[in-house]
């Protein structure tokens, strides 16, 4: 193997290498969305919520030390009517005022195939945690990228929509629940404010 060739083939490891090693783990809030679907009196409804943080780590290479963390400020809700949104937010539903916060904490990531996940977690709403579980598609490209996928919960599970609202021909049980969060491989040392040269 010639001189060049030597080069060729380390620079390939170190490409290799390098991709293994990258980390996404910053939310960009911008442009990533987590909407929601149900029925009411059996027609298709739809919604999002407007503020969320995540706290994430997201290594292809080492799924074991992967992380996320999912806050979702409950009053950001929008359902496409202020009336609505005023209501769900009140105590027969969201409960805010108690409540202000519904979170997601990751407890594991497995690989199904390609570039598809398996994500399970803790998911806490109004006071109450259950387990779920989501298929994840990741899509990577350069420093930034993707994640897709979602998830059904039972609404009354958490005790949202009680009294009369418990009436499922009225607000179905089912919710799905959908994201689409963009995320940026940032490394620690780019965050640090540079020191000023004296």
């Amino acid at each position: 193997m010639n001189f060049l060739k030597i080069i060729m083939a380390l620079a390939l490891l170190l490409n290799a290498f390098g991709a293994a090693a990258t980390e996404y783990n910053q939310l960009q809030q911008a442009q990533s969305t987590l909407t929601f679907g149900y029925r009411q009196m059996g027609v298709p409804m739809e919604g999002k919520f407007g503020q969320f943080s995540a706290q994430l780590s997201f290594d292809p290479a080492k799924l074991a030390s992967a992380q996320a963390h999912i806050d979702v400020t409950l009053a950001s809700i929008d359902t496409g009517s202020r009336d609505a949104n005023e209501s769900i937010a009140g105590k027969l539903w969201f409960n805010t005022g108690l409540y202000p916060m519904g979170s997601f904490v990751s407890t594991g990531v497995r690989q199904l195939a390609g570039n598809r996940y398996q994500v399970t977690g803790k998911l806490t709403l109004k006071g109450k945690t259950l387990d779920v579980s989501a298929p994840v598609t990741f899509t990577a490209a350069g420093n930034r990228g993707s994640f897709d996928g979602s998830f059904n919960i039972k609404r009354l599970d958490y005790g949202i929509g009680i009294g009369e609202w418990t009436d499922l021909d009225t607000v179905a049980d089912d919710v799905q629940i959908r994201f689409h969060f963009t995320v940026l491989a940032v490394s620690p040392s780019s965050t640090q404010p540079q020191r000023k040269k004296p």
